[in-house]
């Protein structure tokens, strides 16, 4: 129940900052146009991309983004924990860092957003517009889909001036070296 909650806040917030980014009657950040950095620096904050591609630290209050490691994705050394395979269909089933999800479409971890080479180091910026306005895993054709819960469906809907910005941001923030678990397919 609470994964089902969570999934639907963060999906609520994106579909919310989708439209916002389009209507007149949201309000902007004091944010100067040129400045890209700083307006991809919002769009990722108000978009909420640390709730899933930042690890957590566990706390008497539930999980906490641990920013020293920022948009690195799902930890390379974190395993995915046994689960019964009869309880996903139905159901999402999300890790306690909620980095790494499982559902009918197999196990999708979340991606380096970094700057690093095991992140988005080497991709060119149309290379991040086509991934999420088009849904291709490292933004190339013939690769297979971003696959969920990523909802790249909605952010492909932003500007391509905010996706640009946003990946201006990216490439400014520290590198963190992590190479995140390739997906798997589901298990049949």
């Amino acid at each position: 129940m609470h994964t089902r909650i969570t999934l639907t806040i963060v999906c609520a917030g994106l579909f919310a900052l989708s439209a916002c980014t389009k209507s007149a009657d949201c309000p902007e950040p004091e944010v100067k146009a040129e400045d890209p950095v700083q307006r991809g620096q919002f769009m990722v904050t108000v978009g909420g991309c640390n709730d899933c591609h930042t690890p957590k630290n566990m706390t008497p209050q539930g999980p906490v983004p641990d920013m020293s490691r920022m948009l690195s994705g799902h930890p390379s050394g974190e395993p995915v924990a046994p689960y019964d395979k009869n309880t996903v269909g139905p159901w999402v089933l999300l890790s306690p860092g909620l980095t790494c999800a499982v559902g009918p479409w197999g196990t999708s971890f979340a991606a380096n957003l970094t700057p690093s080479e095991s992140g988005i180091g080497s991709w060119s910026e149309e290379q991040f517009v086509k991934a999420l306005q088009e849904g291709k895993h490292m933004g190339m054709d013939n690769t297979r889909p971003i696959m969920p819960p990523m909802p790249w469906q909605e952010i492909g809907k932003f500007d391509v001036n905010d996706l640009k910005a946003i990946y201006a941001y990216l490439k400014s923030i520290p590198p963190v070296d992590n190479v995140v678990p390739a997906y798997m397919p589901p298990v049949q």
